[in-house]
């Protein structure tokens, strides 16, 4: 009797925005693993899962063949849901925006320069949308708000380079409870907030 030969491992399925929002959540866990194994149980997903679905991720944006961001983003989550006109600095970008069923009131922004290029990929708050009441230091909670929010609610907030790829960073000097001014250093994965630090405690 011959020999059989192996058959092929089956090739995995498209890459689907259930698994984009698992990406999203593998880059938070660092920071709020309760919240993010939480988010995992809603989307009905291993760690196993997320972890696949992050190495696919990677694997598709480090591919030699990989089509540009842009096309990318389109090929996983469809067309946009709307698109608007952003002006940044001197630079007027085109923003396309995506839902996030995780977070409902939220949006994954996509930013293009005139040229095309991809000028930024994070969440902000969708279109509409009441944002959070961000008053004192105790609101500034996990996954409370985006970076445009908090730099709006505490200005002049301060640019920081952040520690890490699709991280950003924050310095401002909020209020606490008790009205006394401390300095804050705010860390955000994909533009959403992770944690606080206060660089003076």
């Amino acid at each position: 009797m011959g020999c059989m030969s192996a058959s092929p491992a089956p090739s995995p399925g498209p890459f689907t925005a259930l698994d984009f929002q698992l990406v999203l959540l593998r880059r938070m866990a660092d920071h709020n693993p309760d919240l993010v194994e939480s988010a995992r149980h809603e989307l009905g997903v291993s760690i196993a899962g997320m972890r696949e679905a992050n190495r696919r991720w990677q694997a598709m944006t480090r591919s030699a063949r990989s089509r540009g961001a842009v096309a990318r983003y389109r090929s996983v989550l469809g067309a946009p849901e709307s698109t608007a006109r952003r002006q940044i600095g001197d630079l007027e970008c085109e923003a396309l925006l995506w839902p996030v069923p995780l977070w409902p009131d939220l949006r994954f922004e996509v930013l293009l320069a005139p040229n095309g290029a991809v000028w930024n990929e994070w969440l902000v708050r969708a279109p509409g949308a009441a944002g959070p009441a961000l008053r004192t230091v105790d609101d500034l909670t996990p996954w409370s708000c985006t970076v445009d929010e908090a730099a709006r609610a505490f200005a002049p907030a301060r640019p920081m380079e952040g520690t890490a790829p699709t991280r950003w960073r924050l310095a401002f000097t909020a209020p606490d409870t008790g009205g006394e001014r401390r300095r804050c250093v705010a860390e955000f994965t994909w533009g959403l907030l992770q944690r606080v630090e206060f660089p003076d405690s």
